[in-house]
């Protein structure tokens, strides 16, 4: 299973869908999923709490990963890989795995803090569900050096769709 990972607006299921369909395989996006399942998660988050959001996702994720048929490629929220280390029994876990793993790629528009920031908080804010410009640089500068610095190999999606579809499917 490919899974990518990286913040909001960085091109996780753009690139998902296309990418899966090159392969022939499925895409699942674990927002759609929870939304599916769950409903609108920033209503769940402002009734229930970050943390619960968490471990409704993570929850989410254990069944998709170890269900019958596991997607192909995945694109894991914008904070997986962000969360407290202690806020579900199994997490410290899927998250080494999901750090180590060859198949995870980490995409974000730049690995320039500052065009990442611009780029990141610009797409965003063109979303329907968009928190303010000055929230929105908050979370991609608080999350920046955190997907920089993880092992997976990096894809920096301000390129085509294409363009970054290509790059994921020769280092696959």
């Amino acid at each position: 299973m490919i899974q990518l990972i990286g913040p909001g607006g960085a091109g996780k299921t753009t690139a998902g869908v296309l990418l899966a369909e090159r392969l022939g395989g499925a895409f699942v996006d674990l927002d759609a999923e929870f939304a599916a399942y769950i409903g609108d998660i920033s209503a769940h988050i402002d009734t229930n709490g970050y943390d619960a959001y968490a471990n409704h996702n993570l929850n989410l994720y254990a069944a998709l990963v170890s269900g019958p048929r596991p997607p192909d490629v995945m694109a894991l929220s914008s904070g997986f890989m962000t969360y407290r280390q202690d806020v579900h029994p199994g997490y410290a876990r899927w998250r080494l795995d999901v750090a180590s793993s060859r198949s995870t790629y980490v995409l974000l528009p730049s690995l320039d803090l500052e065009t990442c920031v611009a780029e990141i908080v610009r797409r965003q804010l063109r979303r329907p569900f968009a928190r303010s410009a000055e929230r929105e640089e908050h979370v991609i500068r608080a999350r920046f050096p955190i997907y920089a610095n993880l092992p997976p190999q990096k894809v920096e999606t301000m390129q085509p769709v294409d363009a970054v579809v290509a790059q994921l499917l020769d280092r696959v």
